[in-house]
């Protein structure tokens, strides 16, 4: 069997020359299948083509595969290849989106279907891979073969209108039967596997990728991977979180206390993908009032041997109204969804925003002289989309906003911010939880009246901590550690932790807080457990390591809590401050 070349057919006909038998792919609009004819042009040719036509004449060819062969195959071996081909097709689409169904529906005479509960999905890979015909001749036809005077809508049979067929070499067919037996096999062990099994594949898959974005630009890569995940590009988490896992923090239920800093998706553009990543929640922002550019570039700098980024973004922001108009379309989204639902009775982790937890990060403009306005508008713009908020006031990188961790100028903020979430009008779930975002760079006087503070006002939270602008020894030696502006990652881990092990006990273990800066690993998230955290976010560590670190943090978490004989994440809470 030669496999000389592969075009593609036009909406109502094909091209066939001389003697050869033909196979075609195409796709019924209106049903859900996919079509695969054979047909034998001799004798005579129009037999041939009354077979085809009688197989569509109710509806149009799609653009379909046409694969010519210059020697005669036997019926049933043609019939045989038409049937695998068709199996590849819907080997690929279940990789694309698991198939809920797929089974034979005929097998007669020169007609083969293959029916599918999501006949979309050979609809759009069909469509793709029309787009893509160019690449497919610069590939298989490399001698030429293929002209573009015999691409006409009708059928033409006549032996000197044909072009000149090229022939591979022994090894080229052999290459190529290799490469689509590998692909097939390939495809239908895949379409056998459990969804764990494959989810998981997903995942370690992206490791492949990390290369790639290490070569770019720091801002570069971060926008790229935002973009990649607000078109959902990255794998989406189906496998359950441990059940050990699981908690419950201000009447909001979490599926594990894993989630995603402020700073990565500034303008919720990718909070459905990043959720979908399997974080337990997701922050946005820090947003602003009115969008600001942020300070010149470049402005985001990786350390990569010591594991940290140093940044002095300044609160770049498209603006509130932006983020509200796609906060809001989400949220309309998630209530669509839980209307349609046909399960009610079944209790599920989420928010707002979808399964996993959304906060909001609230900054301040630049040149803003009434910082407390800004908040406030930040609070009666997004709030009533967010499942919790945080007052940031510990940026290094705004003029001035540090200056608010003081206890003064906290207590009358923290006040203002609490009077504008209050008085708007809430359901029975509440108005969101308000919480604190501190620096690492902080006195042992200064954390205590945070402390003092956030237990009079009821603070609902304290996040700890943001970036630092200290140089710990480790990093010094780097050249680019004279950069001006905050440090992440793994140097920040212990200066952090041990903040937030002394806020802890100055608030008693009376309110949540979010250990924040330099996780890296499951283990570093036990122990900002054991430090007083009771939930945990990462940013850095995800910049560098990409989506198979989530589940890698996540199992390794698990087997600190069972490894240590504790039965939940609430028990493990505090245990070195006890």
């Amino acid at each position: 069997m030669n496999l000389v070349y592969i075009h593609w057919a036009y909406r109502n006909g094909v091209v066939l020359h001389g003697e050869e038998r033909i196979l075609i792919l195409f796709h019924k609009p209106k049903a859900k299948h996919i079509s695969a004819f054979c047909a034998k042009p001799q004798p005579p040719i129009t037999t041939a083509l009354s077979t085809i036509r009688a197989g569509t004449s109710a509806f149009r060819l799609q653009p379909a595969l046409l694969f010519k062969f210059h020697k005669p195959i036997p019926t049933h071996c043609l019939l045989l290849l038409s049937f695998t081909f068709v199996l590849s097709f819907s080997c690929v689409a279940a990789v694309l989106s698991p198939l809920k169904c797929c089974s034979v529906d005929s097998f007669c005479g020169c007609c083969v279907e293959v029916t599918c509960a999501c006949s979309e999905n050979y609809c759009e890979l069909i469509m793709a891979a029309w787009s893509s015909r160019k690449l497919l001749r610069d590939v298989f036809l490399k001698r030429g073969v293929l002209n573009r005077s015999s691409s006409v809508r009708g059928f033409s049979s006549a032996p000197e209108n044909a072009p000149k067929i090229g022939y591979y070499s022994k090894k080229g067919r052999l290459l190529t039967g290799a490469t689509l037996g590998l692909v097939i096999a390939g495809g239908a062990y895949v379409s056998t596997v459990d969804e764990a099994t494959f989810c998981g594949w997903l995942f370690s898959a992206t490791k492949l990728v990390n290369p790639f974005f290490a070569l770019m630009d720091a801002e570069v890569a971060h926008k790229l991977a935002v973009s990649a995940a607000a078109r959902c590009w990255l794998p989406r988490e189906k496998r359950p979180d441990p059940s050990i896992l699981g908690l419950e923090v201000w009447g909001r239920k979490f599926s594990n206390p894993v989630g995603l800093a402020a700073g990565f998706d500034k303008n919720a553009e990718a909070v459905d993908g990043l959720l979908g990543l399997g974080f337990g929640f997701v922050e946005v922002g820090s947003v602003t009032p009115v969008p600001q550019d942020g300070n010149p570039k470049p402005r985001m700098f990786r350390l990569r041997d010591e594991g940290a980024v140093i940044n002095r973004c300044g609160f770049n922001s498209e603006g509130i109204v932006a983020v509200a108009k796609r906060l809001g379309a989400q949220h309309g989204k998630r209530k669509l969804d839980e209307t349609s639902s046909t399960s009610n009775n079944e209790v599920k982790n989420g928010g707002k925003a979808g399964p996993g937890i959304l906060g909001v990060n609230l900054g301040k403009n630049k040149t803003s002289e009434d910082a407390a306005a800004d908040y406030v508008q930040g609070v009666h713009t997004l709030s009533q989309f967010a499942d919790y908020l945080v007052i940031n006031v510990s940026s290094p990188n705004t003029p001035g906003l540090r200056m608010l961790q003081g206890r003064k100028q906290l207590k009358d903020l923290v006040k203002k911010v609490q009077a504008a979430r209050d008085e708007m009008q809430w359901g029975e779930e509440g108005p969101p939880p308000l919480l604190v975002k501190i620096a690492p760079d902080l006195s042992k006087e200064d954390l205590e009246d945070i402390a003092a503070v956030a237990l009079a006002l009821h603070l609902d939270g304290l996040i700890i901590s943001n970036t630092t602008i200290s140089r710990p020894d480790n990093v010094n030696t780097n050249p680019l550690a004279t950069e001006t502006g905050g440090l992440s990652g793994k140097p920040l881990f212990n200066l952090s932790t041990n903040i937030l092990k002394e806020m802890y006990t100055l608030t008693r273990g009376k309110i949540p807080l979010i250990g924040c800066g330099g996780i890296s690993s499951g283990e570093d998230a036990y122990t900002k457990i054991r430090s007083g955290a009771t939930l945990v976010q990462l940013y850095t560590a995800f910049a560098y390591g990409g989506p198979a670190l989530i589940p890698q943090i996540k199992a390794e978490l698990a087997e600190c809590l069972e490894r240590d004989g504790f039965k939940s994440i609430l028990d493990a809470v505090g245990a070195d401050c006890r």
